[in-house]
């Protein structure tokens, strides 16, 4: 599996079979959960994907990792969104979208990513200050599949891609814990991009320039900030406040 993606976890490798089973390479999981990918086996054997019953072992080995909850799906690369598509897509849907500006714990991302599909967020942008090599396998396993739902786009220069989509009409919000202006209640509109800072340094300087607003969570003060994934949460659930549900 060495020249693929390797997606990690029972829920991620499944969500792949579920939005994207024409990219599946190859497929191993354990004995354990041979109930829960039955459909997968069945449908990888009737199109010859080989797919095989592993041990825990070579589970560990494939996935350099003993957290990959019995199941290993090799893919073909992600697809990421070009900033123009990112944008056409926001404008179209009058959609929801986060940029992470340096985020880079693959935990945080990860659960990031499930809150954003939790909450029906169109894309996530990630920013960084070299070529983004893709998301890391325990961020994949930790979204729990939200990684198949959320349109994924990468840049190396996030303040001049959040320049552009404002040039768009796209309305852009940074959050930091320094803010005045309290996100309970806050009006988003829409297409909106909201923006996470890095887990220690916060939003840059170049990136709050970008910002047309800038708000933040109000605690009880007993302890300075939450962390970034938690605080994403409490941001996505404003930012999507009162937008239909994929079931309404």
């Amino acid at each position: 599996m060495n020249e693929s993606e390797v997606v990690q976890g029972l829920h991620a490798g499944l969500a792949v079979f579920r939005k994207r089973p024409d990219d599946i390479l190859r497929v191993a999981y354990s004995r354990a959960v041979r109930r829960e990918v039955t459909s997968l086996a069945k449908w990888a054997a009737s199109r010859r994907i080989p797919c095989q019953e592993a041990s825990e072992g070579e589970l560990d080995r494939i996935a350099q990792s003993k957290h990959h909850e019995g199941l290993l799906v090799a893919t073909r690369p992600r697809r990421w969104l070009p900033a123009a598509d990112l944008a056409e897509r926001l404008l179209r849907d009058r959609g929801t979208c986060l940029a992470l500006d340096r985020v880079r714990n693959p935990y945080n991302v990860g659960a990031i990513l499930r809150s954003a599909a939790f909450f029906g967020v169109d894309a996530c942008l990630l920013g960084a200050p070299a070529p983004h090599p893709g998301l890391a396998p325990v961020a994949v396993r930790v979204a729990e599949g939200g990684a198949e739902h959320v349109g994924l786009a990468r840049t190396t220069d996030l303040a001049d891609t959040l320049s552009r989509l404002r040039a768009r009409g796209v309305r852009v919000v940074g959050a930091d814990g320094h803010s005045p202006t309290n996100v309970a209640g806050y009006a988003f509109q829409r297409p909106t991009v909201l923006v996470l800072g890095n887990e220690v340094e916060g939003l840059g300087e170049r990136i709050r320039a970008q910002c047309d607003a800038v708000v933040s969570i109000r605690g009880s003060g007993a302890v300075e900030s939450l962390n970034v994934a938690v605080a994403a949460g409490v941001l996505i659930g404003e930012m999507t406040r009162g937008r239909p549900s994929s079931g309404s």
